[in-house]
């Protein structure tokens, strides 16, 4: 999308987002305080963590609205976030890539250490940012062509079900003046009949072309009226069992499977495999379908006919450059104290890899070239060990805005399984209702696992908001091992059941260490 698009589009309330009939809209178009609010939905706590994310992305949109002349010195302020496992980092990651209609992609930093990479593909993250958005934004024109692709389909389905009759061919014409001829002018109408003599010198009598336009009209009257009710039909779903054939368009040569370019070389000018399927025709083979299978491939092959994937892919590229978001997670584990020997050195090469990728350079990509200078880079890491000042400068310089979240209590870890729209004891309730259960957690019982899952953390390591899942599959084994076969599909957890089912496996410090 253009900036000057963009520039036009209206900022949408938190309640317009609601609302069904409403678009999606972008995430950049909500204000910071409706982007905190609905990872609040989600997040318990880290506000300050959600506060730095929330300005940082509607930035991008108020950078869309600034002057032309100032618009590309507008850089992206880079944000990275520390804190210990479980807090919350990468979930914010995935809220944001489920809320933002950007371009977003989360990626793993410790995935460049691999033998035989040592940072040297990091570009792989800006062409998977790039496909993400050719993804989405094809995804957005098909949406608005549906329709008439549906259209389009239902004809064609009428088509192969009641083929069209075959045009009657045109007769010859008549001589003028030829008895034959009705009489013009207020003269009689009536037809006669029309003899043709053989070169045998047989007389034979042949239906006059009048009167063959008649049984035409007919029969493509009678055909209009079986093809409504067919149309009728389809739409009532009573046709989805019927066989038709259909032609589909083989897929290509398996050879061009194995013609992958190698790391780094995915520009278009050397796609090979695209290239040799651009140049082989195409096959298609006949099969026999049920109408709601063709009704899927019909619809696969119309879709591509609406939409043009050129402007598709320019937009695609526009948006990752103004508007793209990567999500660098694990960040510290590329970070070490800088040494002469040892993987050090190779920690320090993936830093010097991404740093031109953070500061802004121009990526080869299979659909074109990319500039990174506007792309917002959020990073997050633990930094246990290592520490934000054993990064390379450069590399520290990139991300001016530090933002460190808090580790978890108890009382977070109760409002963690109760507010949020996807808490834990919300998710356990519903695979309990799909056996007709009822399940319920009692505000004790609640309670008294959040102060298990706290105690195991302060004994263990601490995992954060993590250690509840094993609680919580630790103390719903038997429950739902045994949920099909339990007469009372009511099912309690208070504070005494919790114990009682925990405490064993809490004081035994082998189990403990073993299963929670």
């Amino acid at each position: 999308m253009t900036d000057s698009t963009k520039q036009t589009q209206p900022v949408v309330s938190a309640a317009e987002k609601s609302s069904p009939e409403s678009p999606q809209p972008w995430l950049e178009e909500l204000t910071p305080r409706q982007i905190v609010a609905e990872l609040d939905r989600y997040i318990v706590g880290q506000d300050a963590a959600k506060k730095a994310v929330a300005i940082a992305v509607r930035n991008r949109w108020r950078r869309a609205q600034a002057p032309e002349e100032i618009r590309d010195e507008i850089l992206p302020n880079n944000i990275i976030l520390i804190g210990p496992t479980g807090v919350g980092k990468t979930e914010i990651a995935r809220r944001l890539a489920r809320l933002s209609g950007a371009p977003f992609i989360k990626v793993e930093a410790s995935k460049f250490t691999e033998v035989g990479y040592v940072g040297r593909d990091v570009e792989s993250m800006v062409r998977d940012l790039v496909d993400n958005a050719v993804n989405m934004v094809r995804s957005e024109r098909e949406d608005e062509v549906f329709p008439t692709a549906e259209d389009r389909v239902e004809e064609r389905i009428l088509d192969l079900l009641l083929p069209p009759p075959l045009p009657a061919p045109s007769p010859p014409p008549a001589a003028t003046g030829t008895p034959t001829d009705p009489v013009e002018d207020g003269g009689s109408s009536d037809v006669r009949p029309l003899f043709v003599v053989s070169s045998g010198g047989e007389i034979e009598a042949q239906e006059h072309p009048k009167q063959k336009e008649e049984i035409a009209g007919a029969e493509m009257a009678r055909y209009k009226r079986t093809r409504d009710k067919l149309r009728v039909l389809l739409r009532d779903g009573k046709l989805e069992d019927r066989e038709i054939e259909v032609e589909v368009t083989q897929p290509g040569f398996q050879i061009l499977d194995f013609m992958q370019q190698p790391q780094g070389m995915e520009g278009p000018d050397i796609n090979l495999g695209e290239m040799l399927q651009d140049m082989l025709p195409k096959r298609t083979k006949t099969r026999v379908v049920h109408v709601s299978e063709a009704r899927r491939i019909l619809l696969d092959d119309e879709l591509k006919k609406l939409v043009e994937m050129e402007d598709v892919v320019n937009e695609a590229l526009d948006r990752v450059e103004n508007h793209g978001v990567i999500f660098i997670d694990e960040l510290d584990k590329v970070v070490g104290e800088r040494s002469q020997t040892g993987p050090d050195i190779s920690r320090e090469g993936v830093q010097r890899d991404l740093l031109p990728i953070v500061e802004g350079s121009t990526v080869q990509t299979r659909h074109g070239y990319v500039r990174t200078d506007h792309i917002l880079f959020i990073a997050a890491g633990a930094f246990h060990v290592s520490k934000i000042s054993d990064m390379i400068p450069e590399m520290q310089g990139r991300f001016p805005i530090r933002v460190e979240l808090k580790t978890l209590t108890q009382a977070d870890f109760v409002r963690i399984m109760t507010e949020p729209e996807n808490a834990l004891t919300k998710q356990y309730q519903a695979l309990c209702a799909s056996e007709g259960a009822e399940l319920e957690f009692t505000d004790s019982g609640i309670e008294e696992i959040a102060r298990i899952a706290t105690e195991v953390n302060d004994r263990l390591e601490n995992i954060g908001a993590r250690r509840l899942h094993t609680v919580m599959t630790t103390l719903l084994d038997d429950v739902l091992f045994n949920l099909p076969d339990i007469p009372n599909k009511k099912i309690v957890f208070d504070a005494p059941e919790v114990r009682e089912r925990l405490m064993k496996i809490v004081e035994d410090q082998d189990l403990r260490n073993y299963i929670l």
